[in-house]
């Protein structure tokens, strides 16, 4: 018999990527159980359709039990390479990789501070390394992953968070800002998804994540060039989604509004400027960077299998709401 090609190519998967081997694994053994009995019920199993009992009251214990035992959100021994891990949200997401139980890769142009998050890490029970990676370099970016691919034998996740911003108007703007906000935000994503990309496709499984922003979507005075590199990285992750699916290569954007790290310290710095931000929002407030952490999770995980070309709003309803605001001085 032929199977059709997406069935084959998802077996190929299966055989390759080690996440996809575990679930399989997972499947067969409840498979196997389909036989046995719980008492007096006999549990019912057909192939690729929900677990269900012949009685509520079993249901309802293996509702329970699976909820209990899930792990969906867990990455295990995952290989995770965050990009921008000194400081700010790549620092959270770091540690909060490593707390889930992955191996992670911190990688920042700042050497010493992405030792120092690599080494919080193991300080609570995690794995961790460091190394230092400038992500305008796009050699420098594909020597770094090949060596983690050659220490860890694969790599299963990798997100990018650095981003520059100058805040002026587009007829304010001197070349070199121009081209300071361009190379890192969008051109060091792209090597980052493209050295990402590669590696993954030829093992066939893996998890991108770029950090974009709620300026892919809505704009403010002062803010064209960085909203521009946002837009970019969104419409990078959809196209890259599109090329690797067929490899079972997920790849997703996550898009905050106002995060309290040191990219936003001159808005922090004028009080009615951070009042503004905070009251344009449905939740009325900053954003925590631990608040970037799950959405980061759930992407990076099994939970998120079916996800990808996606683009993840965690901006506490700012898009939801409309207005304008005119930064001071602007």
């Amino acid at each position: 018999m032929q199977w059709p090609s997406s069935t084959r190519r998802n077996a190929e998967i299966a055989r390759n990527c080690p996440s996809v081997r575990r679930m399989a694994a997972k499947s067969a053994r409840l498979r196997r159980c389909s036989s046995s009995t719980m008492g007096k019920h006999r549990l019912v199993v057909a192939p690729g359709i929900r677990t269900h009992f012949a009685t509520t009251s079993c249901n309802d214990h293996l509702l329970q039990a699976t909820s209990m035992r899930d792990t969906s959100f867990r990455l295990d021994k995952k290989v995770a390479v965050v990009c921008g891990a000194a400081s700010g949200i790549g620092a959270a997401v770091a540690r909060g990789f490593g707390a889930r139980g992955a191996r992670v890769v911190c990688l920042d142009l700042n050497e010493e501070a992405a030792r120092e998050v690599a080494k919080a890490i193991r300080d609570t029970g995690g794995e961790a390394s460091s190394s230092p990676l400038d992500i305008r370099d796009s050699g420098a970016v594909g020597r770094s992953f090949g060596r983690t691919t050659e220490q860890h034998d694969h790599i299963d996740i990798v997100v990018s968070t650095p981003s520059v911003n100058v805040r002026k108007t587009v007829l304010d703007y001197a070349p070199e800002e121009l081209d300071r906000v361009i190379d890192v935000n969008l051109k060091g994503t792209f090597n980052v998804l493209q050295a990402a990309g590669r590696i993954m496709a030829a093992q066939r499984c893996g998890s991108i994540i770029a950090y974009s922003s709620i300026r892919a979507l809505v704009v403010e005075p002062g803010q064209g060039v960085y909203a521009a590199t946002k837009a970019g990285i969104v419409q990078l992750v959809r196209a890259l989604a599109a090329e690797l699916g067929p490899s079972g290569v997920r790849v997703n954007a996550i898009a905050p509004g106002v995060v309290d790290t040191p990219l936003t310290e001159p808005i922090k710095r004028n009080e009615g400027w951070y009042e503004a931000y905070a009251d344009r929002n449905a939740l009325g407030r900053w954003a925590r960077v631990e608040e970037m952490v799950g959405p980061a999770v759930f992407l990076a995980s099994e939970a998120a299998s079916y996800v990808t070309g996606a683009v993840l709003f965690v901006d506490g309803g700012w898009t939801a709401i409309d207005g304008r605001f005119s930064p001071p001085g602007i």
